[in-house]
C-alpha cells in the first residue's frame, strides 16, 4: 500500500511516501523551487517523491492532506466575530483570499493533482487529517517505541496550538489540547516580530540570541503577559498582541510594557535589550515545556516522549527536558515543524485510516538518519559539475576521507554533499558545510565570509556516537541535532574576570572551550550524533579528521548563504561553493579547490534570496 501525504499553502510545504508502512522518500518544496519556506502547492516534491518510489500517482492507494480547511476557516470567522469591529481591514484582506482559495482547498488540490493523474478518485481517496494529529503522527509512528506520550507545540493548526497524545502499537489518541490564540509558538513569534527578525523564518535567531541575554524580564512576561499553571497550561492576554486581527505580531502595549519600539529588521543594531528580550522568552518558553512535560509524565505514567511541531525545534528546551530525567527516553520529529506533518498525514493515513500495523525497533527509528531526498549518481555528479565549468579530481573512498579531513585539519570550510538530501530544517552530513571546532575565529568567520549573516549565530558539532560522551555530558543519541548539552568540563576554558565582565555579543570572540567554533557562551552546543549505519561516509570523515588532530568533533552548518534554502543539486552546490568563501568542495567523490576553478565563474548571489 502506498500513501502520499501533502503539507502546502501555509508555509513549508512538502511531501512524502510511504509504502507498506515505510518512509521511501520526504522533501520540502523550497530546495526545488529554490524558494526559502515555500507555501506554494508542493509539485516538485511530490514528482520527486513518486519518482523515488518508482511508480505514478495512479499507483497510490491514498492521498492524505496535513491538515482541515474548513475547520481553520471556522477558526478565522469566530475569532474576527469575538473581535469584532476591531480587525476590519485585516477581515477583509483575509476573507477575499479564504473564500476564493483555501475554503474550497479539496477543489483546489483536486485540480493542482490532475497534471499527475486525470482520473484519479480523488472523491474517495483524498483524506484530510487534523494539523496536530499529523504532528503527532511524525512523532510517533517512527519513533523507537512500542508505547509513548506525545507532545506537539506550535503556532497553530486548526484550532489546536498545543496537544497531549499517547501512542501504542498503531494506535494513537489525543488526550488534552489547548486552542487558539493561546499559543506557545506564537508567544514565541511575537517575541521574533518584537526583536526585528522574520516570523516564521527568525525564531531560531532568538534562540541563538537568547544565551547573550539575561532573562531580566522572565518574570514580567509571566505576570503580566501568559498565566501558567501548574500542569502547564496556559492563558495568553490577547490586549498585547494584534496576531488575531491585525497584521502584526504585537501592538503599542506590548512595546510600552518592556519600554522600547519594536526593532525594524535590519535596520538597527541589535543592543543588551534585545538580548535580555530573546533570553527572556527563551526561559518562559522552557519554563512552560518542563512544566507540560512534568504534567504529562505524571497523568500518563509513560516512559518514552515524543514531540513534534515547531516549537519542538528549540533544542535548548528539548535539553532541558532530557537534563530533567521526566522521561526515561525522548525522541523529536527532525522534520517537526510543517513539512513534517506531510510525513504526518501520510503515517496516519496507514496505521489509523487504515488500520496497518506497525513495528517499533525499540532503539533505533523509522527515519534512515533522516537522510530521505534526492541523491546523484557519481557519472551524473561528474556530468553536471564539468556542464557548469566546475575543475574536480575524482577520488576513491579513501582518497576523499583523507582528502577532506586534511582540508578541515588546515582549517578550510568544506563544502560536503553526499549521498541523499536531508529531510527536516537541519544539515545532518548530507547537504553541509563543514569546519575545524579548535579555531578560535571560525564562528565569526563561517558567519560573515560563508554564510554571510549575524555574527552570533551558533554552529553545531558533529560528533560519532561512540564518542559523544568524552566532549559533551550527553550520553544518548542525539542524531537529528535537536538536542543541547554542555560540553566537558574538562574542556572548558575559564573566564577571567575581565572577560566574564563582558556584555552581548562582546562576549562572541572569547574562547569557552578547547572546540571554541562550537561552544556557545553558556558553555553549550547543539549536538549531532552521527552514525555508522545512517551515514558511514560522514561517520569516517569524523573518524579521519580525529586520527589527523586528535579532535574527534568538526563544525557542522547547512550548505547555503543566508536566505537560500540548503543546495540539493551539484550544480546548486557548486555555485554555492562559487558564491562565497568555501574554500574546498567534495561532491560524491568528486574534490574541488577553490584555486583551481575558473575566477570567472566566481559570483556574488546574496541578492537573489530574501533575506531570512
Amino acid at each position: 500500500m502506498r500513501i502520499l501525504g501533502v503539507s502546502a499553502l501555509y508555509h513549508d510545504s512538502a511531501s512524502a511516501l510511504v509504502e507498506d508502512g515505510r518512509i521511501v522518500a520526504a522533501a520540502q518544496n523550497e530546495r526545488f523551487t529554490r524558494k526559502k519556506h515555500d507555501a506554494r502547492f508542493p509539485e516538485r516534491a511530490i514528482a520527486y517523491c513518486l519518482a523515488e518510489a518508482g511508480c505514478s500517482l495512479g499507483d497510490i492507494d491514498f492521498v492524505v492532506f496535513y491538515d482541515k480547511p474548513f475547520l481553520k476557516f471556522e477558526r478565522l470567522l469566530e475569532t474576527y466575530l469575538s473581535f469584532a469591529p476591531k480587525g476590519f481591514t485585516s477581515f477583509k484582506t483575509a476573507i477575499p483570499v479564504w473564500l476564493k482559495e483555501k475554503l474550497f482547498q479539496k477543489d483546489l488540490l483536486r485540480r493542482e493533482f490532475k497534471a499527475f493523474a486525470a482520473n484519479f478518485d480523488w472523491m474517495n481517496r483524498l483524506l484530510f487529517a487534523e494539523h496536530h494529529l499529523s504532528h503527532a503522527a511524525s512523532a510517533f509512528f517512527p519513533s523507537p517505541f512500542q508505547e509513548a506520550a506525545v507532545l506537539t507545540m506550535d503556532g497553530v493548526g486548526e484550532w489546536t496550538t498545543t496537544s497531549f497524545a499517547m501512542g501504542s502499537g498503531n494506535r494513537l489518541e489525543i488526550h488534552k489540547e489547548i486552542h487558539f490564540p493561546h499559543s506557545l509558538g506564537l508567544l514565541y513569534s511575537a517575541f521574533t516580530y518584537y526583536i526585528g527578525f522574520k516570523v516564521n523564518s527568525g525564531e531560531y535567531k532568538v534562540m541563538g540570541l537568547a544565551p547573550y541575554g539575561t532573562p531580566r524580564y522572565a518574570q514580567l512576561i509571566l505576570d503580566k503577559i501568559v498565566d501558567v499553571k501548574d500542569d502547564g497550561s496556559f492563558w495568553l492576554d490577547q490586549s498585547y498582541f494584534d496576531y488575531c486581527t491585525g497584521l502584526t505580531m504585537t501592538n503599542d502595549r506590548f512595546a510600552a510594557l518592556f519600554g522600547q519600539p519594536t526593532r525594524q529588521p535590519e535596520t538597527e543594531l541589535l543592543t543588551q535589550f534585545h538580548m535580555d528580550i530573546a533570553a527572556s522568552v527563551q526561559a518562559v518558553t522552557e519554563h512552560i515545556v518542563l512544566k507540560l512535560a512534568r504534567s504529562i509524565r505524571r497523568e500518563s505514567g509513560a516512559k518514552n516522549l515524543c514531540l513534534a511541531g515547531g516549537v519542538a525545534l528549540n533544542c535548548v528546551a528539548n535539553g532541558k527536558v532530557l537534563k530533567e530525567g521526566i522521561f526515561e527516553n525522548i525522541w523529536i520529529q527532525p522534520a517537526a515543524g510543517d513539512a513534517g506533518g506531510a510525513l504526518g498525514a501520510a503515517l496516519a493515513g496507514y496505521h489509523i485510516h487504515r488500520g496497518q500495523p506497525r513495528t517499533a525497533h525499540g532503539h533505533k527509528d523509522a527515519m534512515q538518519g533522516s537522510y530521505l531526498g534526492p541523491a546523484w549518481s557519481q557519472m551524473d555528479i561528474e556530468r553536471r559539475l564539468s556542464d557548469a565549468g566546475a575543475k574536480f579530481t575524482v577520488l576513491s573512498d579513501a582518497e576523499l576521507i583523507d582528502t577532506a579531513a586534511q582540508a578541515l585539519a588546515e582549517e578550510k570550510a568544506l563544502g560536503w554533499m553526499q549521498g541523499r538530501m536531508e529531510f527536516g530544517p537541519r544539515a545532518l552530513g548530507g547537504r553541509s558545510i563543514l569546519a575545524d571546532p579548535r579555531s578560535p575565529t571560525m564562528q565569526k568567520l563561517l558567519n560573515l565570509k560563508v554564510k554571510y549573516r549575524e555574527s552570533f549565530r551558533p554552529f553545531a558539532p558533529s560528533v560519532q556516537r561512540e564518542d559523544v560522551a568524552d566532549w559533551f555530558e550527553l550520553d544518548s543519541d542525539s542524531p537529528y541535532m535537536l538536542l543541547v548539552a554542555p560540553v566537558q568540563a574538562a574542556l572548558r576554558r575559564p573566564m577571567t574576570a575581565d572577560e566574564e565582565a563582558l556584555f552581548g555579543i562582546d562576549k562572541l570572540n572569547v574562547p569557552r572551550s578547547t572546540i571554541p567554533a562550537v561552544t556557545h557562551v553558556d558553555y553549550s552546543a547543539r549536538v549531532q550524533t552521527v552514525h555508522a549505519d545512517t551515514n558511514p561516509r560522514y561517520h569516517a570523515l569524523i573518524a579521519a579528521f580525529k586520527a589527523q588532530t586528535g579532535c574527534g568533533v568538526v563544525v557542522n552548518t547547512s550548505f547555503n548563504i543566508r536566505g537560500e534554502p540548503i543546495v540539493c543539486t551539484p550544480e546548486e552546490a557548486f555555485r554555492c561553493f562559487m558564491g562565497s568563501e568555501i574554500e574546498a568542495l567534495a561532491v560524491g567523490n568528486c574534490f574541488l579547490r577553490k584555486e583551481d576553478q575558473d575566477p570567472t565563474l566566481k559570483l556574488d548571489y546574496r541578492d537573489d534570496f530574501e533575506l531570512d
